[in-house]
């Protein structure tokens, strides 16, 4: 199964382990809460997805990778303690706690979370002498003597044995108490992960181009060659990087994330043709409504892995400035709350109480944050968001203390002038961002009208979710027209060859 259907399994275990009967109990008993095991080649996205699950659950999360641990780190440190069986005073072996039992106390102290994920990543990498710990573990929850609290489900992960040299196999006994999930790499699935995290343009369009590049692994004459999810990603984010400081990106560097030789060439002299295509068509001049006579021309006449790359780059453009202003947004209707917290109490009191009041609001929120950090639940709109609020709070204190305002009102006004021209330039953002998806539109329009590039773009606008959220909100006329068209011929297209079926 691809990553994408192995998460919504794993989300639904969660969910029903965790479901409980009108006496407060667990539906499903401890010992038949299976521990789920992903098996799947490296780099595929196995951590990603538990993260993503945390959020979309709003529980904790507990990481560890089980390569590093030996016994006495997993089931803990023995020590002598005295016990009195029958009037008789023995010494007997005790165990301190688990660091990872531990690890999930500290967890649910700091965030106040009391329900979550214990993932351990290479869980058929373990030791020798921890191996004979982990059927009890993967069956009764224990480590040692401390059984892991009540509410956290128990995910595991590892690689198959053609991909890891340390890998064990494990015993029939101990696989029937696990439900496995088998992994595959899927491009369409990752690049819709691609597309929200806003991976880099040239990688995501040379991945179009070829799909076979996606996951590669094979022996070679100088050893394992292979090329993962997570090189592609980390390569994405040096890019950018490299891109900012103006810095040349060649062979080399690439070579650094991917493992080989024919897909780091390939790959470095199609990102010197993305570059040079982003140069000569004047992307900026496209999505402003003016493309040039030339650009129109050479776009008719371009094969169509040249077309496909310009989609991309005028995709990426547009799908960004969505993408900023769909987190303003979120970022904007947060900020209301506090802001009514201020205005409720601000009526009859001085600047002084208005401050205390942005203090207070941030060192809540400053809280909050650090608590979801600490449960491993945060995602990474929603740490931008809650940052930019704390912010907000901190700048109008401060602008508020160095000020002539005495009174409360004036303060509160004076913070909500300052939410207004934030509003007010997100409206423009989202007027300018209109335009540009109109003019993407025309520009496609003209120079691919009898392409398939309107259903790349239509689709393209359908699967990300911030484009789909930013014309839910906002509308699109050119895409909803070009939407009804697209399915209109398809449900044309399917009514005839239902008709080709009955050979009328």
């Amino acid at each position: 199964m691809n990553i994408k259907l192995a998460k919504e399994y794993i989300k639904n275990s969660i969910n029903l382990y965790l479901k409980k009967d009108e006496f407060g109990e667990y539906r499903v008993p401890i010992v038949r809460q299976r521990p789920i095991f992903l098996l799947g080649a490296p780099g595929i996205g196995k951590t990603a997805i538990m993260e993503q699950i945390a959020q979309e659950l709003g529980i904790a999360l507990v990481s560890y990778s089980m390569t590093h641990h030996t016994r006495q780190s997993a089931l803990g440190l023995p020590f002598i303690t005295q016990k009195t069986y029958g009037g008789k005073e023995y010494s007997v072996s005790e165990y301190t706690m688990s660091e990872i039992i531990a690890s999930i106390y500290d967890t649910m102290e700091a965030s106040g979370i009391r329900e979550g994920i214990l993932f351990l990543d290479e869980i058929n990498c373990v030791s020798e002498t921890l191996a004979p710990s982990m059927l009890q573990f993967l069956q009764y929850k224990v480590f040692g003597r401390h059984r892991v609290p009540d509410g956290w489900v128990i995910v595991t992960a590892g690689n198959p044995p053609e991909y890891n040299k340390s890998v064990r196999e494990f015993d029939v006994v101990t696989l029937d108490r696990l439900k496995i999930l088998e992994i595959e790499p899927d491009y369409r699935i990752w690049k819709e992960y691609a597309s929200d995290k806003r991976l880099h343009g040239a990688v995501v369009n040379y991945l179009d181009i070829k799909k076979d590049h996606f996951y590669c692994m094979e022996m070679t004459t100088k050893g394992r060659s292979y090329v993962t999810a997570r090189g592609w990603e980390d390569l994405s984010q040096i890019l950018y990087l490299y891109e900012e400081e103006q810095m040349p990106v060649d062979e080399s560097l690439v070579g650094q994330y991917l493992r080989n030789e024919k897909v780091v060439k390939e790959f470095t002299a199609y990102y010197d043709l993305y570059n040079k295509y982003k140069k000569d068509y004047r992307i900026e001049e496209i999505l402003e409504g003016r493309p040039s006579v030339q650009a129109i021309a050479r776009a008719k006449e371009a094969a169509f892995d040249e077309r496909l790359s310009l989609l991309g780059m005028l995709l990426d453009r547009v799908q960004a400035d969505m993408k900023d202003i769909v987190e303003q947004g979120a970022y904007l209707s947060d900020l209301r709350a506090p802001l009514k917290a201020v205005k409720a109490q601000a009526d009859g009191t001085r600047v002084e109480q208005v401050i205390s009041l942005l203090d207070k609001q941030a060192e809540g929120r400053r809280k909050l944050l650090e608590s979801l950090q600490m449960a491993g639940s945060l995602s990474d709109g929603d740490r931008k968001k809650h940052r930019l609020v704390i912010r907000f709070l901190e700048e109008g204190r401060k602008e508020l203390y160095v000020s002539d305002i005495t009174e409360g009102t004036a303060a509160f006004d004076f913070l909500k002038d300052r939410y207004d021209r934030q509003v007010t330039h997100m409206k423009r953002d989202t007027e300018r961002t209109g335009n540009e998806l109109h003019a993407l539109f025309a520009f496609v329009e003209e120079a691919f009208a009898e392409g398939n590039e309107m259903l790349i773009l239509v689709t393209e606008l359908t699967v990300n979710s911030f484009s789909s959220q930013f014309i839910a909100t906002f509308g699109s006329e050119d895409y909803q027209r070009h939407n009804k068209e697209l399915m209109l011929s398809e449900r044309s297209q399917d009514i005839q060859a239902q008709i080709a079926e009955l050979d009328i």
